[in-house]
């Protein structure tokens, strides 16, 4: 992520805070729970300060994290715009690189059974699909979009039959 981040910076209002927030945004991850942003924001909350960061950019940082729930910035959110893209990116690699990427969900979602795993998975590529864009920076929209779109409509189309 923090590659596509760089890729994205010079539309960042403060680039440091969302690297900084991409590094903590799966600081505590468990697929099996759905409380990982916030444990992470909090952390984020924790640590930050006592390396030195304002209080100001810890909140920032923090924000930017939770916001990794929705991937659904307010209109003009720069920062958010450019940590959102970014973790979204990987829908847009190649067809062999998306396909190792939606192996691995499955992996991680191992515990689920297949039946439960493929309606669950079926849906959230709907919610995806039918959302009006998926990138809010231009460099996403331009570059991302339709190779997103392509891949998420595959998944789903073989998971649906």
């Amino acid at each position: 992520m923090l590659r596509h981040i760089d890729t994205l910076a010079d539309h960042a209002d403060a680039p440091e805070l969302v690297r900084l927030a991409a590094w903590f945004h799966d600081a505590v991850y468990r697929p099996d729970r759905s409380e990982n942003e916030e444990r992470s924001a909090a952390q984020a909350e924790r640590a930050l300060p006592e390396a030195g960061l304002s209080q100001e950019a810890t909140a920032e940082v923090a924000r930017l994290v939770r916001l990794t729930v929705t991937h659904d910035p307010h209109e003009g959110d720069t920062n958010g715009e450019v940590l959102c893209d970014a973790d979204l990116a990987v829908l847009a690699g190649d067809p062999e690189a998306y396909a190792a990427y939606a192996a691995a969900v499955r992996e991680e979602y191992a515990f689920v059974p297949d039946e439960a795993f493929r309606t669950g998975r079926a849906q959230v590529l709907r919610q995806l699909l039918a959302l009006p864009r998926l990138f809010r920076t231009p460099y996403g929209g331009k570059e991302w979009e339709a190779r997103a779109r392509e891949n998420l409509t595959t998944e789903l189309e073989l998971l649906t039959g």
